[in-house]
């Protein structure tokens, strides 16, 4: 599938040392693991730059690694500067950047040996040597919305929770869970903890666990602060010379889940209403994923007989508001020519009836 955010190579890495790279943000969106949707939501990708280089450079303050080198001053670029010259810390820039500069690390192939004996990550691993993306998706959540996976791989006992079935609506957990999902593998999947800890190669599997709720922590303190839930959410590391950094992007209304004065600020806005205005298609995806579920194949959507419609002008609207606005009131700044958060979050809750 597509990734609604591209990536550049600027500098391979090496074996030996880090390379250099860009993400560059776009305005496309993803559900169900559809690939790139029909239409695409304006200021989406800024509004997702703007929030993930302001959490790397939070992790940065709180002692915490990551791959994060600045963003890409749009302005200066239309100057004519080099693009190199022109990575910036995120106050620098002088309009709401669409390119974060990264530091770039080994992604070796992972080979597929068939349905006995699965993926051989021993290649992976003898091809990454000490400088490698970890094959691994560490996810942290502090709630349980809906829509939350963990509502149909868990019950509330496993967490203590004083009910038999999960409720409709978000439960707090008592402590934050962390758990490991496959990254590579066609059909990801969640993992035990000695799964994790033998996928994860010489990255410590405690180590990674450690590093997720220290993420979490500063995304939630910051959530908190500025009137935010923070649900959920995730990170992905890269391995180099024995040190894990925080790879990918922290922190965004995609890559993680927040809710305002008891909405969803999220990409699960997006989710819900598809599920609601364009059932047929939902249902289509989740059948085909199920043809699917025991080949270790990405087929499944071309096994998918409905295509998903469009988000109409009002809701696009409304969606693309809630990304500035929320952008906006996370980072302090008014980045976006937007409304006042509590208006914009209104408009997202009216999206309901």
């Amino acid at each position: 599938m597509m990734s609604v955010k591209e990536f550049r190579v600027v500098e391979p890495a090496t074996a030996a040392e880090l390379g250099r790279g860009r993400f560059a943000f776009t305005d496309a969106y993803s559900v169900f693991d559809w690939g790139r949707m029909p239409d695409a939501i304006p200021r989406k990708g800024a509004s997702l730059c703007v929030m993930g280089a302001f959490n790397f450079e939070r992790l940065a303050d709180a002692g915490i690694a990551t791959h994060y080198r600045g963003v890409v001053d749009p302005v200066a670029i239309e100057s004519g500067a080099d693009p190199e010259d022109a990575v910036v810390p995120l106050a620098e820039a002088d309009a709401p950047p669409t390119e974060m500069a990264i530091e770039l690390t080994q992604v070796p192939d992972l080979p597929y040996r068939g349905p006995e004996s699965g993926y051989d990550y021993d290649a992976f691993h003898e091809e990454g040597g000490g400088n490698y993306l970890v094959p691994l998706e560490v996810v942290f959540r502090n709630t349980v919305p809906v829509g939350s996976s963990l509502r149909r791989r868990r019950d509330p006992s496993d967490f203590d929770l004083p009910f038999e079935e999960w409720p409709a609506e978000s439960v707090d957990l008592p402590e934050p869970v962390v758990e490991f999902s496959t990254k590579y593998e066609e059909q990801d999947r969640y993992l035990s903890r000695e799964e994790a800890d033998r996928i994860a190669g010489r990255a410590d599997v405690d180590a990674l666990a450690d590093l997720a709720r220290d993420v979490n922590r500063v995304v939630t303190d910051r959530a908190e602060a500025a009137g935010f839930v923070h649900e959920d959410g995730k990170i992905e590391c890269l391995y180099v010379d024995g040190e894990l950094r925080v790879a990918d992007v922290v922190g965004t209304f995609d890559e993680n889940r927040f809710s305002y004065d008891g909405q969803q600020v999220s990409k699960e806005v997006v989710r819900q209403w598809y599920k609601r205005a364009d059932p047929g298609w939902v249902e289509a995806v989740g059948e085909a994923k199920s043809v699917v579920a025991d080949r270790d194949t990405a087929d499944w959507r071309e096994l998918c007989d409905e295509e998903p419609i469009d988000l109409p002008e009002d809701v696009l609207e409304t969606i693309s508001a809630m990304y500035a606005a929320g952008a906006n009131a996370y980072t302090g700044s008014e980045w976006f020519d937007a409304p006042p958060v509590d208006e914009a979050i209104a408009a997202v809750r009216s999206l309901d009836g």
